[in-house]
């Protein structure tokens, strides 16, 4: 627990020297080509391009920008995720955050993404957000069943997964929304379903897109289910004991580390040149949903690992 924090704090403090240096001097330092796509993900989302699967919203930017630095993030938290070193690598994870719009969804999908591009590895994103359900919205599908509606009916949870176009990559979106969202994901319906999920196929990575730890109730039912948990924490915004509360709630074994996200490149110059002008921006509550197009797109990740190395 301590070096994660050290790190928050040493990004903090980066953060602001970055500020402090003038932008003249930054843009004539040689700036680095951003990353390609590799050559499987190219074609795949050629693939999409000629059949028509262009509605992606902007923040699955794994897809809608292949080629961003924003994107390689992404590539390199998958990265670090299939390369842990442990003797059962967690097939489970649920993606939370301490509180609302600090990017969790946006990370949960392009997570998954990430992981259905890498050969010979399956990725399921299942929305467990079922009170402001936001997956299937990510990809195209609006006004879908989902989630919640199998938990409360009697179909064959076969009869809700939707194929994204992205080889090896299906969603359960949330479905309707619900009023009694932690009783449904408390179920032994819904603890049946993670088993069955994880079991069904060996080479499956289930990432699970909760609703905010300080928010809700429904991450810590979820997080006696799954095997690891990732935490999102936006850089600068959110107060480092807001973190530490949000943390207390759940199984400290369990998490795999945190995804410190929004942190700003140093100079504007750099942000245009690479990101462009197009964001997604998230609100939890259902009357802040909406996309902003006119701001820049401003953030890279960073994966902090949680567990001192041995």
């Amino acid at each position: 627990m301590g070096k994660m924090f050290k790190a928050l704090e040493k990004a903090e403090r980066e953060r602001g020297l970055e500020k402090e240096k003038r932008i003249s001097q930054i843009d004539r330092q040689e700036v680095p080509q951003p990353p390609k796509a590799d050559s499987r993900e190219r074609e795949i989302l050629q693939t999409l391009k000629i059949a028509g699967r262009t509605t992606f919203s902007d923040g699955l930017v794994i897809c809608t920008q292949p080629g961003s630095i924003t994107a390689e993030q992404f590539r390199k938290l998958r990265t670090r995720i299939l390369g842990m070193d442990l003797d059962d690598p967690p097939k489970t994870i649920m993606v939370t955050s301490a509180t609302e719009s600090e990017g969790k969804s946006i990370v949960a999908a392009n997570l998954a993404a990430a992981i259905a591009f890498e050969l010979n590895i399956n990725a399921l994103l299942v929305d467990t957000d079922l009170r402001n359900p936001s997956v299937g919205e990510m990809f195209g599908f609006k006004h879908t069943r989902g989630l919640s509606d199998y938990l409360t009916g009697q179909e064959d949870i076969s009869n809700f997964f939707i194929k994204t176009g992205i080889d090896r990559l299906s969603i359960i979106p949330g479905g309707s929304r619900r009023e009694n969202p932690s009783e449904l994901l408390g179920s032994m319906k819904m603890e049946n379903l993670v088993n069955e999920l994880k079991s069904r196929y060996k080479d499956r990575y289930i990432i699970f897109d909760s609703s905010p730890l300080l928010v809700t109730t429904e991450p810590g039912v979820l997080t006696r289910m799954v095997d690891g948990i990732i935490v999102v924490v936006r850089a600068g915004v959110t107060p480092r004991e807001t973190i530490q509360q949000a943390i207390a709630h759940l199984d400290s074994e369990k998490i795999l580390g945190v995804v410190l996200n929004d942190l700003e490149f140093k100079s504007g110059a750099l942000n245009s040149r690479y990101f462009g002008s197009t964001s997604y921006y998230y609100r939890y509550r259902r009357e802040h949903r909406e996309k902003k197009s006119e701001k820049p797109w401003q953030k890279y990740l960073s994966f902090l690992r949680q567990k001192d190395e041995s």
